[in-house]
């Protein structure tokens, strides 16, 4: 008979994947063994493979639960009917918002996910898309002559480097918050998308200098 699941289960496996993402966020992956994670999840070594029979299912985890986490917040912040900018800026508060009290899973994804095999890492990559995605359609909104261009990628990957990466230097209690940050970066993709691929204005070329008057000699009469 299958061993019938504690109440608590979800719970206590949610704390092992927090723990787990701040080991692995502060000391590597690589350097972490089951005895650390379990060291650092407070349960015993054979508790700890209850949940997990290795590390790399943990790994595992600690993002796909990152990014189920994001594509929940995203999808409920999304309004397709909103103005393209209010659009754009909800979904860009909303993903600050996500990553609040948790920049060690944020850091474990960027940093550890490559260790993972390559089909898992494809199905958290197709997760990573799922997101793009939703972000692509909302820059295209504010900039709709980058639909169907080669820019429009760049340019919404370009939004993604300035949320994915804040947490390198936000501080809670800095003096920009969370939604100042998400009106700065909503102005700068806005404003800026709307210019990129159109031809710079042609300005009027430089008024020609004009020749000073040519002044004529006369032949002094003869005497």
């Amino acid at each position: 008979m299958a061993r019938k699941r504690a109440n608590d289960y979800d719970d206590k496996r949610q704390a092992i994947l927090d723990r787990s993402a701040v080991l692995f966020s502060a000391h590597g992956y690589d350097r972490a063994s089951m005895n650390k994670i379990a060291e650092a999840c407070g349960v015993s070594k054979a508790n700890l493979y209850h949940y997990y029979k290795d590390k790399e299912g943990l790994l595992f985890d600690v993002i796909r639960f990152h990014l189920k986490e994001l594509l929940d917040v995203v999808e409920a912040a999304d309004d397709p009917d909103a103005s393209p900018e209010t659009r754009l800026h909800g979904l860009i508060a909303a993903l600050l918002e996500a990553y609040r009290d948790a920049d060690s899973q944020h850091n474990v994804q960027i940093s550890s996910m490559r260790f993972l095999p390559k089909e898992r890492q494809a199905e958290l990559k197709g997760m990573e898309r799922e997101l793009v995605t939703t972000f692509s359609a909302a820059v295209g909104g504010v900039a709709p002559h980058l639909k169907g261009t080669k820019m429009l990628t760049p340019v919404t990957m370009s939004l993604f480097g300035m949320v994915n990466w804040h947490y390198l230097w936000f501080k809670s209690n800095g003096s920009v918050t969370r939604a100042e940050y998400a009106d700065l970066v909503t102005r700068l993709i806005a404003d800026g998308a709307r210019n990129v691929l159109k031809p710079p204005a042609k300005s009027s070329p430089p008024a020609k200098a004009s020749s000073p008057a040519k002044t004529s000699k006369r032949t002094a009469p003869a005497d």
